[in-house]
């Protein structure tokens, strides 16, 4: 007999060392001099962290009649974790476990009804959605990606995001992300810096490598176009996160003006129909959900049909930094990427790294196969759960 769902609870991630992560020491967003939402305006250049939520992580458990769990993670816990646990729960308690997509649509369409199934409910879907993948997989005995179809293939090409390039390629990797540290409120200079992080970076991997360029959905459209112009020499793979999520007459406007550069977008797109928006008007050439943010696994399937049958290359975000966007990755044959945000420090394992998972396979030489353990191969007790939500020690 098939399980039915007997509890779905959602809590903040207080204590993330539990998950094997070693917390490393704050780094202040002044010194890293990464973009943020306002660096349109100058004067709010290294105030990064005054426009960050404050709310931890969430980790999500839905728990079977047969005593069996599945565990989900998304961010932004202060306000996600009542909405997983007042209205997502309620709504899926006694469904059957194996029905994920009429439990991904019930919470959706609900949600899109009450208060709009974008924003953070697009986060709370999220986590609901890779747990209950997470316990599919359990109670099937299978790992997700052989679920969904896979594997594509028999290892995934890794690239590192971060702007040490010694650090990164010491662990392996031979493709490149930068994260950009100006935008438009540096004017004419900001492009100037960029150029010569994007040129000193071609320098010291030379003229074959692959290598991108973040700008943390930053810019305008007219600064795009002269920051892209100005990096052509260069040969980027892509520019990516380029203008604010929703400013869809700016991408059609990049698009148009940039016609010989690669584009890419979407970690800030929630939902699949952002990306069928983007498909529909070929805004841009590739497509990056996020597994944790757009909908969970099940609206990244959807984004991925989109993709195949739009012809549009897709490239998780973060899609090796945990076991989630690992399986994904591994399984989808238009998905050939899988972004590694490096996020500790030089020498320290990748277990360190933003939002690692227990039990997550790491890359080995710029190549990742995924564990092949049940479900998402997440390897936590109750116990475990029970310490990383609870309270700090005094």
């Amino acid at each position: 007999m098939t399980p039915t769902i007997v509890e779905v609870t959602a809590a903040p991630l207080r204590r993330p060392e539990v998950l094997g992560r070693t917390v490393p020491p704050t780094v202040s967003w002044d010194s890293t001099g990464m973009m943020h939402a306002l660096s349109n305006d100058g004067s709010f250049a290294g105030q990064a962290m005054r426009f960050e939520p404050p709310w931890d992580d969430v980790l999500c458990v839905v728990t079977a009649s047969d005593g069996s769990f599945g565990v989900g993670m998304t961010s932004q816990a202060g306000p996600v974790v009542p909405i997983i646990n007042d209205f997502f729960g309620p709504m899926i308690v006694g469904e059957s476990v194996l029905a994920v997509e009429r439990l991904w649509n019930m919470m959706s369409r609900s949600a899109n009804s009450a208060f709009g199934a974008a924003g953070l409910a697009a986060y709370a879907l999220s986590a609901v959605d890779l747990a209950l993948w997470d316990l599919k997989g359990k109670v099937l005995g299978r790992p997700v990606y052989e679920i969904i179809g896979g594997p594509a293939r028999e290892r995934t090409r890794c690239y590192a995001t971060g702007n040490d390039l010694d650090d990164s390629r010491n662990r392996g990797f031979d493709a490149f992300k930068l994260a950009g540290s100006v935008g438009p409120g540096s004017g004419t200079a900001g492009i100037a810096e960029t150029e010569h992080l994007v040129a000193s970076a071609r320098s010291e991997l030379g003229p074959d490598a692959d290598i991108m360029l973040d700008c943390w959905s930053s810019l305008d459209a007219s600064y795009t176009v002269r920051l892209g112009e100005a990096l052509a020499p260069y040969r980027l793979t892509w520019m990516e996160d380029f203008a604010q999520p929703d400013d869809w007459p700016g991408y059609a406007d990049m698009r148009r003006r940039l016609p010989t550069q690669t584009l890419a977008a979407g970690e800030r797109w929630l939902t699949d129909r952002a990306f069928a928006h983007a498909a529909q008007q070929r805004l841009v050439d590739v497509l990056q959900p996020d597994i944790q943010w757009v909908g969970g696994a099940t609206a990244v399937l959807r984004i991925a049909a989109i993709a195949a049958s739009s012809g549009i290359e897709l490239a998780l975000h973060g899609g090796c930094n945990d076991s989630y966007g690992q399986h994904l990755c591994h399984a989808l044959p238009q998905n050939r990427w899988a972004e590694m945000y490096v996020g500790c420090p030089p020498g320290e394992s990748l277990m360190n790294a933003w939002r690692s998972t227990p039990g997550m396979s790491l890359p080995g030489d710029g190549w990742l196969v995924p564990s092949d353990a049940p479900g998402f191969g997440i390897e936590l007790t109750p116990e475990q759960i029970d310490a990383a939500v609870g309270e700090e020690d005094s």
